[in-house]
């Protein structure tokens, strides 16, 4: 028994106690001995992604020079307009007129009052601000960050990209620094800052969540950038900054069910705000190409009804008489193909590239008309207001 013990069971019994000191003091050298899967692969995915996070530019921990640079440049703005009211119904029975006299009736008149955001661009006293906030304005006042008041005159409005231009008579303005609108990116951190509700000057955050929307029935020519940054009543006109504190647009309108933000906010890059505010000062308007024409987008089902295999182009569903598309022979009915050898691709895209032609410039149209194809050439004329067209 002792021979059995000592030749098969102690050396078992030996490999117990080695296993149980090597578990109990060394377990890192198991692991090297056989490492476990899931340890290699969940060490190998951690590394990558702390390499890869190397690459990227990590966010400051605060916006404070940011917003230090940029906020006395954004400015409140108080509106008031006097809006006449119905005469009392009394004034409608004869007995009561026949005291007053023909016409001459007593009108009641009450003030309105609105608010809003600009943001000062040049220290010649130029604000920029949206045109739905002083439109029909009797009185305009601007209120500037250290504390300063002016009453302001409108430069001039663009209804149709809600920009207007107002001009302060002050010294000594803080001015807003533009850069490009083209070089943002989905994803970058911004800043709206404006007067909400009234409430004074706010400083908001988010990302650029789009670019470029449009066909939001906003306006006329729409290029949106859009937001999650808190926009609210209050803050149309004002300020929508990058990381640096420069301007990249003007906050304009959110989409909302409650009137209160819901993170779809709305802004006019700066890019357009610029080329909008220099025409308004140098011409006193916005000076637009025109064609006289009103387009509607190719669908396979249109293209189906004239025969075509493939939607591409735009249809001319209406012709302004004696506009420029008349007088050059274009006609209901003829779907674009190519305008200045550029190919048509969308009807906003083409409406953009006419009114963006100098007046009295000449461009060919490449078209289709009734299977044949033609080409005409037409005399881009200055778009009219709207209320003349």
């Amino acid at each position: 028994m002792n021979q059995l013990f000592r030749l098969i069971l102690w050396p078992a019994f030996a490999g117990v106690i080695i296993a149980i000191i090597i578990l109990r003091f060394f377990p890192d050298q198991l692991e090297k001995i056989n490492p476990p899967k899931s340890s290699e692969l969940t060490t190998s995915s951690v590394e990558k992604s702390n390499s890869d996070l190397l690459n990227f530019p990590t966010g400051p921990v605060s916006y404070a020079p940011a917003v230090s640079k940029a906020a006395p440049a954004v400015v409140n703005i108080y509106t008031t307009k006097i809006v006449q009211s119905k005469p009392h119904p009394l004034f409608d029975d004869p007995f009561f007129r026949q005291f007053f006299g023909k016409g001459n009736v007593p009108k009641r008149q009450r003030m309105q009052s609105s608010l809003g955001s600009g943001v000062i661009i040049s220290t010649k006293g130029y604000v920029i601000t949206n045109n739905h906030v002083v439109a029909k304005a009797d009185e305009i006042v601007v209120a500037l960050q250290d504390g300063r008041e002016s009453f302001a005159k409108v430069v001039g409005t663009d209804p149709e990209t809600d920009i207007a231009v107002l001009k302060i008579d002050l010294d000594q303005l803080p001015v807003i620094t533009l850069t490009s609108s083209d070089e943002i990116s989905i994803g970058d951190v911004v800043l709206a800052i404006g007067n909400p509700f009234g409430v004074g000057q706010t400083v908001t955050m988010g990302i650029i969540s789009a670019t470029g929307r449009n066909q939001l029935g906003l306006t006329t020519f729409e290029d949106f950038i859009q937001t999650d940054a808190a926009i609210n009543p209050g803050n149309s006109g004002g300020a929508l900054i990058n990381a640096h504190g420069n301007l990249i647009g003007i906050n304009t309108a959110i989409f909302s069910k409650s009137g209160g933000s819901q993170g779809i906010g709305f802004a006019i890059p700066s890019e357009l705000v610029e080329q909008i505010m220099l025409d308004i000062i140098n011409h006193g308007s916005v000076i637009r190409g025109w064609l006289g024409i009103e387009v509607q987008q190719l669908t396979p089902a249109l293209a189906d009804s004239f025969g075509l295999e493939k939607a591409f182009g735009v249809l001319v569903a209406g012709v302004h008489r004696n506009g420029p598309a008349h007088l050059a022979g274009l006609q209901p009915g003829d779907i674009l193909l190519q305008v200045d050898q550029q190919p048509v691709i969308s009807g906003r895209a083409v409406m953009n590239q006419i009114t963006q032609a100098k007046p009295g410039s000449k461009i060919s149209i490449d078209l289709l008309r009734a299977g044949e194809l033609k080409q005409i050439e037409a005399t881009i004329a200055r778009r009219p207001p709207a209320e003349q067209r």
